[in-house]
C-alpha cells in the first residue's frame, strides 16, 4: 500500500451512507484551488447529479469539524458548506479538470475507492459478528439492570445463604 493511497483514504468520510470525499480535499490533491473545481463543476452541472455531488447540511458540516479536530484543515476559512462527490462524481471530476495530475490522481482516487470496498465486503462477517456481540452485551446489560433493580427493591430474596 503506498503512502499516496493512505493519504486519500483518510479523505474518504461516509455521509448520508455513502463514501464521498470534500471538495477541498479533492482540490488539494488536484492541486487546484476550491473555488476553481466548485466553477467547473458549476459550468458542467449537468454532469453532477445528486448521486454524484451534494452540498452537507450544517449539522454533516459540524460532525464533519468534530471527527477531524486534528486534521490539518483550516475549518474556520470555510464560508460555504462544502460540497462532497461520490466516487461517481470523482470520476466525472477528471472529464471536467483535464490537466495530466487530475487524471493520475483520478486514478489514484478510484483504485483507493475500490480498495475500500473490497475491504467492507470481506469483512462483512466480522463485521456482522461484531453486530451479534454487540446486540448480545446490549441484552446482558439490560438483564443485569432488571436484576439490580429487583434487588434494590427487595423484590428478589435469596432462596438460601451463601456458605463458605
Amino acid at each position: 500500500m503506498t503512502k499516496p493511497n493512505i493519504l486519500i483514504k483518510n479523505k474518504i468520510h461516509t455521509i448520508r451512507g455513502v463514501q464521498v470525499m470534500l471538495d477541498s480535499d479533492l482540490a488539494e490533491l488536484y492541486e487546484v484551488p476550491v473555488k476553481r473545481l466548485n466553477e467547473q463543476v458549476r459550468r458542467n452541472i449537468e454532469r453532477f447529479p445528486q448521486d454524484f455531488m451534494f452540498q452537507i447540511s450544517e449539522l454533516e458540516y459540524e460532525l464533519l469539524r468534530s471527527q477531524n479536530a486534528t486534521a490539518k484543515v483550516d475549518w474556520s476559512k470555510k464560508r460555504f458548506l462544502p460540497h462532497v462527490f461520490t466516487e461517481q462524481g470523482v470520476a466525472m471530476l477528471s472529464s471536467v479538470l483535464r490537466s495530466k495530475i487530475a487524471v493520475e490522481v483520478n486514478i489514484l482516487i478510484m483504485r483507493a475507492f475500490v480498495e475500500m470496498r473490497r475491504f467492507l465486503i470481506n469483512n462483512a462477517s466480522v463485521f456482522e459478528k461484531f453486530h451479534q456481540i454487540d446486540q448480545k452485551l446490549l441484552k446482558h446489560d439490560e438483564n443485569f439492570n432488571k436484576l439490580f433493580d429487583a434487588l434494590e427493591k427487595k423484590k428478589l430474596i435469596p432462596q438460601q445463604g451463601i456458605a463458605y
